[in-house]
């Protein structure tokens, strides 16, 4: 059979209701990761929904506890092939926010997997269920199109935690390192560019929650009486920020900046539009960083947000000078950024303004930033064989603006990552009436059908590419 042929079976297992119903299934599962009564469920997804479909394909799987006690399960699986030249490693996380079900609009529940027209509504329908299957789904319809064989090896790697900030992630990548040792990373999670334009990202912005804290007496005081006399800690924080961050949204702290924004990544960035979906919000074009387009200051730059902001009593507010500021921040930064001394740099900062009453503490743990290579080998492979497969020019973003445990593949295991997702920006994800496009997931099961072909036919070639040009960079 042809790759034509493996491309109409992922058809076909779409039209046919087959991919609907496995979904279906999946989606029924309440695997909410942020409660601790879920964990027997985890552990079912995978054992009940997971592992009868992957060993039916020839795969060994292994249940991975969690390193961390009560924690998410994991499962690690592997196809091998005698004589493949090539390992991919493919990942997923089957768990998902909790489902809010008071919450969903009369006739959707987080539960039960609701079609209505295109849109396919579901907990865990964009994220991340329906992205994992189609990619395993995808997988075997090519082992039926070749009768048996992929012409490469996999591995899988599904977490039931990743909402739950992928806790024993890292632990695991480290531990089972040589079972999990592979040529490429090659996953599914977040959003297209938009849900006509297919897309592949090469890593993740990384992020850093940090904690304003100012604290200037034990008690607030009436305003009339000591109003004038005391330093009002809402107003003291609100100037500490704004030393910090411009009324434009500027980064005015030099040590949380990027070192350059790449040519490569500037050049992949120059055709990106962002935001032009019906749902997405308008975007302000006088925002952030001054000179540099929406894509590059959402796709190449950092970025300083304030996520809350609280002094005093804002549900019931006396007229008093409250005693106590806070505000919890975030930078969401690339690669290039000098993010192991961001609060050293905001502690400096501050302290030369004036601002010794500001603390300064991380709230939680770092995601990190990571960027494959724009003119990577790998990359370019990906892009064509979409593009093959779907007639469509395949969107090419540097790293996602949001942020993915991506530095466990691409860190620890030190493979090269490509990110093809896919759910699209109005997916609600995280939120009520989640949902995914039906039109998206028959796309998606074609070209990912398409790739895995490719990657049979091409894989070892593309081995040898990289191998020289490392060889010719290192000058060997």
């Amino acid at each position: 059979m042809s790759r034509d042929d493996a491309i109409r079976l992922a058809e076909r297992h779409f039209d046919e209701g087959d991919f609907l119903q496995t979904l279906a299934r999946r989606v029924a599962v309440r695997t909410e990761s942020q409660r601790p009564e879920s964990l027997p469920l985890l552990y079912s997804y995978l054992t009940d929904f997971v592992v009868p479909d992957l060993e039916a394909m020839g795969f060994v799987c292994r249940i991975i506890d969690n390193p961390e006690p009560d924690r998410s399960p994991f499962l690690i699986a592997e196809r091998i092939e005698e004589g493949a030249a090539c390992t991919v490693l493919t990942y997923g996380h089957g768990d998902v926010v909790n489902g809010y079900d008071a919450q969903w609009r009369d006739g959707l529940g987080p539960w039960k997997l609701t079609v209505e027209g295109d849109r396919w509504y579901g907990r865990g329908t964009a994220d991340n269920k329906v992205q994992h299957s189609i990619n395993l789904a995808a997988l075997a319809q090519v082992v039926r199109a070749r009768r048996g064989r992929l012409g490469f090896n996999v591995k899988v790697l599904l977490e039931m935690g990743e909402e739950a900030g992928s806790r024993g992630l890292h632990t695991v990548c480290r531990q089972y390192r040589e079972m999990l040792a592979a040529d490429v990373f090659i996953a599914s999670d977040g959003p297209r560019l938009a849900a006509s334009e297919p897309t592949v990202f090469l890593g993740a912005r990384g992020g850093l929650n940090f904690d304003l804290n100012i604290r200037l007496r034990d008690g607030a005081h009436h305003s009339g009486n000591w109003g004038g006399l005391l330093r009002n800690p809402g107003v003291r924080l609100a100037h500490a920020i704004a030393s910090m961050v411009d009324e434009h949204g500027r980064i005015l702290v030099p040590g949380l900046l990027p070192d350059s924004l790449p040519d490569n990544v500037r050049s992949a960035l120059r055709s990106i539009a962002v935001g032009t979906d019906a749902d997405a919000p308008e975007i302000d074009p006088q925002w952030g960083e001054p000179g540099l387009s929406p894509a590059e200051r959402v796709f190449g730059w950092n970025t300083f947000e304030v996520i809350a902001f609280k002094t005093g009593n804002p549900e019931a507010p006396v007229n008093a000078i409250p005693a106590h500021a806070y505000a919890m921040c975030q930078i969401r930064y690339v690669v290039g950024s000098d993010n192991t001394q961001f609060l050293r740099h905001i502690r400096e900062h501050l302290d030369a303004r004036g601002y010794t009453d500001v603390e300064v503490t991380q709230n939680g743990t770092e995601a990190m930033a990571t960027r494959l290579d724009p003119d990577d080998a790998w990359v370019r492979w990906c892009l064509d064989s979409i593009s093959r497969t779907t007639g469509r020019t395949t969107r090419l973003l540097p790293n996602l603006g949001g942020s993915l445990p991506n530095d466990a593949f691409a860190g620890i295991l030190g493979l090269p990552t490509l990110w093809v997702p896919h759910s699209y920006p109005g997916c609600a994800q995280h939120a009520p009436n989640e949902h995914v496009l039906g039109s998206v997931t028959r796309q998606s099961l074609q070209l990912m059908a398409g790739l895995f072909w490719d990657l049979g036919e091409q894989g070892e070639q593309l081995l040898q590419v990289r191998q020289v040009r490392a060889e010719s960079a290192t000058g060997a």
